[in-house]
């Protein structure tokens, strides 16, 4: 097979195992307002792990390798920082999501899952923040994908199975939100799966325009600063949430469920 195809085709596969996450929403049969609270706690405890134990010091050491040590790790703190300032002047900015007509449609729908129109604006505007945080996320990780399957093949299928079995949570991370919030499990997998398409498009755009001008140094500073918005997100919107939607100790049991599915999952590649 052509490696353009083959590398394309891996990052594809990474991408689209975000669908497995986001059909979450069809199998939803009633309100379970405790599992929306583990759910937003677990997707809190995926976005965390990932960032500051795999993304993070991804980043330090691809900047060490040409910088060195101390003046990578000021440029990779100072990366992260960038994306949590940089989220938090978005969230200031962005009125909330208000939308009546959507809203009065699903009413009926909003009523039977005992979630109110103040609380599904917030739960609708966590879901697309979530899924603009893991496009983020998955556009960089696509583009890595991609271009090692030109460099060593076995490397690529290896680093793209390990980012489909953690895809899988970060589309339940989109999909439950919005479907609590709307009621439409059609368009909770929607959003979702969109947020994993992000993958292959990423390797796409990195192969025909950035691979002649990113460097080390600037995919460095980029995967740091994905993961101070991933972070910032997490402790902002997901957590806070979580806790509002159940006992404090379902918001810690799925922060740690996250945390130790995405483990387990980096472990076994």
């Amino acid at each position: 097979m052509n490696t353009f195809w083959f590398a394309f085709l891996l990052t594809l596969f990474a991408g689209l195992s975000t669908g497995i996450g986001s059909s979450i929403a069809f199998f939803i049969k009633k309100a379970n307002i405790k599992f929306l609270s583990v759910s937003l706690g677990f997707s809190a405890g995926v976005m965390i792990y990932v960032s500051l134990v795999e993304m993070l010091p991804e980043a330090q050491h691809i900047i060490s390798n040409n910088l060195g040590g101390n003046l990578s790790e000021w440029i990779t703190v100072g990366a992260f920082f960038f994306g949590v300032l940089l989220t938090a002047f978005i969230d200031m900015i962005i009125p909330n999501i208000e939308n009546p007509h959507e809203f009065e449609k699903n009413q009926k729908k909003l009523n039977a899952l005992k979630v109110g129109r103040k609380d599904s604006r917030k739960l609708m505007r966590i879901g697309l923040f979530t899924a603009l945080a893991l496009a983020l996320h998955n556009f960089p990780e696509g583009f890595a994908t991609f271009m090692s399957a030109f460099h060593d093949p076995n490397l690529a299928i290896s680093i793209a199975f390990a980012i489909a079995i953690h895809n899988i949570p970060e589309g339940i991370s989109v999909s439950v939100p919005i479907f609590y919030a709307t009621g439409d499990r059609k368009k909770a997998f929607y959003y979702s799966f969109l947020s994993g398409l992000a993958e292959p498009v990423g390797a796409l755009i990195g192969y025909a325009i950035l691979r002649p001008f990113l460097n080390d140094i600037l995919l460095g500073f980029v995967f740091a600063g994905i993961a101070g918005i991933m972070v910032y997100i997490s402790f902002d919107e997901l957590l806070p949430a979580s806790r509002e939607y159940g006992k404090h100790h379902l918001s810690i049991l799925g922060l740690f469920s996250g945390m130790l599915v995405m483990a387990i999952s980096l472990a076994m590649f």
